[in-house]
């Protein structure tokens, strides 16, 4: 609580799936007060828009991204690599120029190489070229921990860079078109079991491996970190564990209760073959261990799905 008193804070990308969250639990610590810019009147792509909302901040969180699944990441390749340079290079910027003590960012797991050894250590980072689909949006986010080493190095400006596993949780993105796996599935096998379908087409062969974490657990590794974690190594965020496609499609229809079969497009990619974190770094340095169950997670998503979908 000592940490965060007397201090402003900047969160940008507080209105969003992993930011909502994250805004709740920072208000349980009194802050003096908490900024949460809206994209619709805040464009982060501007830098004198970016400095403006830096200005008498202690601290920066920065979550804001453009971000989907496989079929977003295919299909707009440019828009995720210019947004999410964009806004985290002129962010950081105007952090540091406005002097901003402590500044936490995110990366994301599609920064890893293609073929990267599980789990997935952070020295490993820049062992190869990321998974292609992922790609411009992995890089573009990777490119946040050589601004903030860099400017560590040349201005000892206090930025922490962090590496989340894919989350889920109540709240995600449900939309078809935009959605990562876990809501995209229990999209389809919700809406299947209500329209009484017979199959439920799933992209991919279900033998790429995926790590998951519960979005009020990443929430508090965050808040953990900016607290306890003044280094420029990079730092995982996960739940130290790996299951297949088909396991978790497999598992979403038995906790949807839907009767029918599962068809494989085999056509479709199934993008990065494996990926579980190391998350060892993040116990030792700042005491983050996730807590939640998976099916446990899992169900809270499918109830909150149920009860909160967009008509």
């Amino acid at each position: 609580m000592n940490f965060w008193k007397n201090k402003k804070i900047l969160l940008t990308g507080g209105h969003g799936f992993l930011g909502n969250h994250l805004l709740g639990k920072l208000k349980e610590k009194n802050p003096k007060k908490v900024v949460v810019p809206s994209f619709a009147e805040y464009d982060l792509r501007d830098y004198k828009t970016c400095l403006r909302l830096a200005k008498g901040c202690d601290i920066v969180i920065h979550l804001a991204a453009n971000v989907g699944g496989i079929g977003y990441n295919r299909e707009h390749p440019a828009d995720l690599f210019d947004d999410n340079i964009i806004m985290s290079t002129f962010m950081m910027k105007a952090a540091r120029e406005a002097g901003v003590k402590k500044y936490v960012t995110l990366g994301t797991i599609c920064a890893y190489p293609k073929f990267t050894p599980v789990p997935f250590k952070e020295e490993n980072l820049w062992m190869g070229y990321p998974e292609e689909t992922n790609a411009p949006y992995g890089l573009a986010k990777k490119m946040q921990l050589v601004q903030s080493q860099a400017y560590r190095q040349q201005f000892g400006f206090n930025a922490i860079y962090l590496l989340p596993v894919n989350l889920y949780g109540p709240g995600d993105n449900f939309n078809s078109k935009s959605s990562h796996v876990i809501p995209a599935l229990i999209r389809k096998f919700v809406e299947a079991k209500e329209k009484g379908k017979k199959e439920v087409v799933v992209w991919g062969t279900g033998r790429a491996t995926r790590e998951f974490l519960y979005v009020e657990d990443a929430a508090e590794g965050i808040l953990l970190a900016a607290e306890k974690y003044d280094k420029p190594d990079p730092v995982n965020l996960g739940a130290g564990f790996e299951i297949s496609i088909k396991e978790l499609a497999n598992l979403i229809q038995k906790l949807t209760s839907f009767k029918g079969k599962i068809v494989w497009d085999k056509s479709k990619p199934d993008g990065q073959p494996r990926r579980m974190l190391d998350t060892s770094r993040a116990r030792k340095e700042f005491g983050f261990i996730a807590k939640t169950d998976f099916k446990k997670g899992l169900q809270k998503s499918i109830d909150w799905f149920i009860k909160n979908r967009p008509q």
